[in-house]
């Protein structure tokens, strides 16, 4: 309040200043200084305010007026200020400058203007959230002036803010805000209002959310996505919002079949609008909305596409040839439409690019560049990857490169080639060969050629194909017609490595064709002789006159028809041989031989032959004669013609590979013995083995103390039969050879001499030598006979040997026993002399019941019960 009073005061004073000051200053032209304070800035009257009427004294007009502080509103020429154009309260100094008068003193004037602070008029505002920041000076009366601009701001909490711009984030819901705006003080207004106050309310803008395009390839993707929510294609999107596109049925529905779209229309890029709506009843936010973009593609199957170029050309054409591919879909269609075609070509030269072309109805067509085909050679275009401009790459459309091939033909060149032949026969065709043509390129050609010499003819064509510089073509036979000298001269050659174009060249090369002449044929023979399957057939051939090694080939007719067959003969005074395979030559019967051709091995030349032809007979051999294994006994001294079968037809050997047969009178053995049959043609069969087996039976052996019949009463041949090994099948005689067969009953005879044969009746076989015995009928002291115990006996019902006996001891101690034991010392069987005979079964006196002994030794002991003869031990072996 002091300091407002005091500025009052100093006003005061400087208006009296004014009023007392000397008339002379009024001889200025410019008029003197003079000074205003407005307080009321926001009177309308303020934005015209005349300087010059503010100047004292008598100022000449027409002067100008110049704003000191370079601030906004003056018109320096009327000297009219608008002052409310001044954005904040102070002292601004404005100069005034007379036109030149004559005896002015002084031409300028100044004018001192305070203007005092002004905050302006606070109002509400109103702002939508969207807008991310709001000007503060905005939220004034805008029907009065606005405040001055050197004030601060302040939040509702007093904070200062660092400028009048107010930052809007992302709110939840509409809110108010509460500003004050402070302006400094001018000392010489000291009443004007310094604050106000604005209020600003921020509506929540509605949020359509962040889209995100959807891109799919509709071929491949689409098998999830038959009940698609839009909302996933948002972020951070208001509820309750309205979609509307392809597929949308109503307000509420937001899900999509993207599979029925596709199949329904295809590829395509199908939009979609999600709009949220903004608070009712405000016009401060708008309804926003979020734009979606489904992008679905179809793939495209590139497989079978093909390329073709046009078109192959002679190296004469180089400088003038045009070039242009013609792309052609496969079994799948390429839509319509513009594509980016990569493609490469490779060669001798060449190059890379990438074109624009369309395809329409399936068929693309763009030129090359002539540059990549600059010299002779093959070159390959590869289209490389093809790509529709139109598409965003969503497929992976199905693409291998695929390439076709131009050609730069050479012109056809044989300088400096050279023809070379070898000898070729009379008739034959002849291969010639073309060699050194190294500026052949390797392709297909067509010659034109001459034949001069011995042979004669013009203008005869052949297609070659080079290789390496090398080519080969043949001269028809009937050109050769006549042995001697030919030679040989190319005239032209053309390429015709493709149909298009044939480069053409004229050329001079020559050669020479030797040909030789045919063998003659006319007086060759062939003889074969008769002979047996599987024996050697020698063929002899005559009539080869002067040849010294020939080829000839030959082929068997009716029982053993073949193939032709071929061999190599040596020829010594025209005349060769050879051996017909004896594969060929498997069945009997008549067989002809025809020889077809004959080559000379020196030239290779060869004359075909008719009517060169022999027969002859394969006889059969007989089949192995049937014959079986054959017995006889020792005794009968067989031989040879003993043999069955019989006859002269019939030989015998010793083996299976023996060519010489055995005697009828060769003694036979046992051992194996083969049979073969000849026919009356002489041919011999394959070998029947037989076995044959000589019997023999051992002589009878005579048990110890045999021959002494001592206290036997009235012995006879019977016992002399049980003395032996063999009682049951010997066989006595009264002489060795020729004697008389004794029966079992003959008494013996003391000091006769008895001859004793065994007959076996497995083979009914006598024995080859016999047993001669002289026995002794003399009584003799029982305590120095030596009785006979046999060490075994084979129970096996053969009737010989079947029970363990002591021979004869009944005799001599007619009380005697025999017991019998095992190892283990069991008692197996006891006898006397009414039990003499052990069969080996346990005896049931022994017992251990009636059973089969087994196979083993078995030991016995003897009691003689007689003249204190001391009792005998011993062992025996049971073998069945």
């Amino acid at each position: 309040m002091i300091k407002n009073y005091t500025n009052f005061l100093r006003f005061v004073l400087f208006f009296v200043f004014l009023s007392v000051l000397p008339s002379q200053m009024a001889a200025q032209c410019a008029g003197n200084d003079a000074q205003k304070i407005i307080c009321d800035i926001q009177d309308p009257a303020n934005k015209t305010l005349s300087l010059f009427s503010l100047l004292d004294g008598s100022p000449t007009a027409g002067g100008k007026w110049s704003d000191d502080n370079n601030f906004r509103g003056l018109d320096s020429i009327t000297g009219n200020l608008n002052a409310q154009l001044i954005r904040k309260g102070g002292v601004y100094h404005y100069t005034y400058t007379a036109p030149d008068v004559a005896g002015c003193v002084d031409n300028k004037s100044t004018i001192t203007l305070t203007i005092g602070a002004y905050a302006g008029i606070g109002s509400k505002a109103t702002v939508c959230s969207e807008a991310g920041g709001f000007n503060l000076f905005t939220a004034f009366d805008s029907t009065v002036m606005g405040p001055h601009e050197n004030g601060i701001w302040r939040d509702a909490s007093g904070r200062i803010l660092g400028s009048s711009l107010l930052e809007i984030g992302k709110i939840e819901e509409t809110i108010t805000r509460k500003f004050t705006y402070e302006v400094p003080v001018v000392p010489e207004c000291p009443l004007t209002p310094l604050v106000t106050t604005v209020f600003v309310t921020i509506v929540r803008t509605p949020e359509q959310g962040k889209s995100i395009e959807l891109r799919l390839c509709g071929t491949t993707d689409l098998d999830g996505y038959t009940n698609f929510d839009m909302f996933e294609l948002l972020t951070g999107e208001d509820p309750d919002g309205v979609w509307k596109g392809p597929d949308i049925t109503s307000r509420s529905d937001h899900n999509i079949n993207l599979k029925q779209l596709f199949d329904t229309y295809g590829a395509s890029q199908y939009n979609y609008e999600y709009t949220v709506f903004a608070v009712p009843n405000q016009n401060v936010c708008k309804d926003k909305t979020a734009y979606v973009t489904i992008t679905l593609e179809k793939k495209i199957d590139f497989t079978g596409t093909k390329i073709a170029i046009a078109k192959d050309i002679c190296e004469s054409d180089i400088a003038t040839a045009a070039y242009s591919a013609k792309i052609t879909q496969g079994p799948q269609n390429i839509p319509n439409g513009e594509y980016k075609i990569t493609y490469s070509v490779a060669g001798p030269t060449g190059g890379s690019e990438s074109i624009t072309a369309n395809f329409i109805n399936g068929i693309a067509n763009f030129p090359i560049e002539s540059s990549y085909f600059k010299r002779v050679g093959k070159y390959t275009v590869t289209v490389t990857s093809i790509i529709p401009l139109s598409g965003k790459g969503l497929c992976a459309n199905m693409f291998s490169p695929f390439s076709s091939d131009l050609n730069i033909y050479p012109l056809s060149r044989l300088d400096n080639a050279v023809i070379t032949a070898s000898p070729v026969c009379q008739n034959n065709n002849a291969t010639i060969q073309i060699s050194n043509a190294t500026q052949l390129t390797d392709g297909d050609y067509r010659i034109v050629y001459n034949i001069n010499g011995d042979n004669l003819a013009t203008a005869q064509t052949a297609n070659i194909k080079a290789v390496g510089g090398k080519a080969t073509f043949e001269i028809p036979g009937n050109l050769n017609a006549k042995s001697g000298l030919s030679v040989i001269t190319i005239t032209t050659i053309t390429n015709i490595t493709n149909p298009t174009p044939q480069c053409s060249n004229t050329a001079n090369v020559i050669g020479n064709l030797t040909i030789n002449p045919l063998p003659a044929a006319a007086n060759i023979k062939i003889v074969v002789n008769d002979n047996c399957l599987n024996g050697v057939f020698t063929a002899v051939v005559s009539g080869l006159e002067n040849l010294a090694k020939a080829k000839l080939s030959y082929l068997l007719l009716e029982s053993n028809p073949s193939v032709e067959q071929n061999v190599d003969l040596n020829v010594l005074n025209g005349n060769a041989s050879f051996v017909i395979p004896s594969n060929l030559l498997v069945n009997t019967g008549s067989t002809t031989i025809s020889i077809t051709y004959v080559t000379n091995d020196a030239t290779s030349c060869g004359s075909t032959l008719v009517s060169v032809l022999d027969s002859f007979i394969i006889n059969s051999i007989p089949v192995a004669p049937i014959a079986g294994n054959q017995e006889f006994c020792k005794v009968d001294r067989a031989t040879i013609a003993n043999l069955t079968p019989r006859g002269s037809q019939y030989k015998w050997y010793s083996s299976a590979t023996s060519t010489t047969s055995l005697a009828d009178s060769y003694v036979l053995k046992s051992e194996d013995y083969y049979i073969r049959e000849t026919s009356p043609a002489g041919c011999t069969s394959a070998p029947n083995m037989i076995s044959v087996v000589v019997n023999d039976v051992p002589a009878p052996i005579l048990n110890p103390g045999g021959a002494d019949f001592c206290g036997l009463k009235n012995p006879t041949v019977a016992d002399l039969s049980k003395a032996t090994n063999v009682a049951a099948s010997v066989a006595w005689y009264d002489a060795e050879n020729n004697g008389n067969l004794l029966t079992s009953t003959t008494l013996l005879v003391h000091k006769a001499t008895y001859y004793g044969f065994d007959l076996s009746a497995l083979t009914d076989c006598i024995s080859d030598n016999n047993l001669e015995v002289i026995v002794s009928l003399i009584d003799c002291d029982p305590g120095e006979y030596a009785f006979f115990i046999p060490d075994g006996f084979s129970p096996n019902g053969d009737n010989v040997n079947d029970t363990f006996r002591i021979p004869d001891i009944e005799f001599l101690y007619p009380d005697y026993t025999i017991e019998i034991f095992n190892r283990y010392g069991n008692v197996m069987f006891k006898g006397n002399a009414n039990t003499a005979n052990w069969d080996g079964r346990n005896s049931e006196s022994a017992g251990f019941g009636d059973g089969i002994a087994q196979n083993g030794v078995y030991f016995y002991i003897v009691n003689f019960n007689k003249d204190n003869r001391k009792a005998q031990q011993g062992r025996l072996y049971l073998n069945r």
